[in-house]
């Protein structure tokens, strides 16, 4: 089903319940999940000034360099960072299960691109604060430690973004974070986020519904 409406939708979800909502925004990785996160956070608190919003990220959940290099084939892992069993999968599940319970201040992390790693305890979400829009790859995915997502969202949204479009944007993304050629670029979208994306896209009827910008 798709969502025309998303703000309008946050509102009707607000009218109807005093509890805490917790959105699920996914995606493909370069789907435009977190512009589209901050513009709904923007439209929503400027329509509803009486409602209180935050919207965060599954990004501070990546495992650090160091954690990486860590694990038995550290190099494979840097390639893949990205993947499933690259994120703290358990810390993310524990964080989300925390503010669903709105018993007081938690705190979230972000990750932080000039040095490539999370920061923890970045961001702290009020008790006040009602609805929650987290944007990820993976908040549809149940293997693992991620099968703890079960029954936490109180809807889920996929952005349907064309992959093609999505991966041209990463093309553009990693030339201008690492200063490489266009093949570079593409040689390394091509060895992992494109696996990425194949996996997130194949969850995609999981999703409550489709937004599409």
């Amino acid at each position: 089903m798709h969502l025309i409406h998303p703000v309008q939708q946050l509102h009707t979800l607000a009218q109807v319940t005093q509890s805490r909502l917790l959105i699920g925004l996914a995606g493909v990785p370069g789907s435009g999940k977190t512009t589209l996160a901050n513009q709904l956070h923007r439209e929503f608190l400027q329509q509803h000034l009486n409602n209180t919003m935050q919207v965060l990220s599954m990004d501070g959940f990546h495992l650090s360099k160091a954690q990486l290099n860590e694990l038995p084939n550290p190099e494979r892992a840097l390639a893949r960072r990205g993947a499933p069993w690259t994120f703290d999968a358990a810390g993310f599940v524990q964080k989300l299960h925390e503010l669903k319970a709105r018993q007081g201040r938690v705190t979230w992390p972000i990750f932080e691109h000039s040095v490539g790693d999370p920061v923890a305890d970045a961001l702290v979400v009020e008790p006040s604060c009602q609805i929650i829009l987290v944007e990820g790859l993976y908040l549809l995915y149940r293997e693992g430690d991620w099968a703890g997502l079960e029954g936490v969202w109180d809807e889920t949204w996929y952005l349907d973004t064309p992959l093609d479009l999505a991966q041209a944007r990463l093309i553009k993304r990693h030339q201008q974070a690492w200063g490489i050629s266009y093949s570079e670029a593409l040689g390394r979208v091509l060895s992992s986020d494109a696996k990425n994306a194949a996996l997130v896209a194949s969850l995609r009827e999981q999703a409550d519904y489709l937004v599409q910008v």
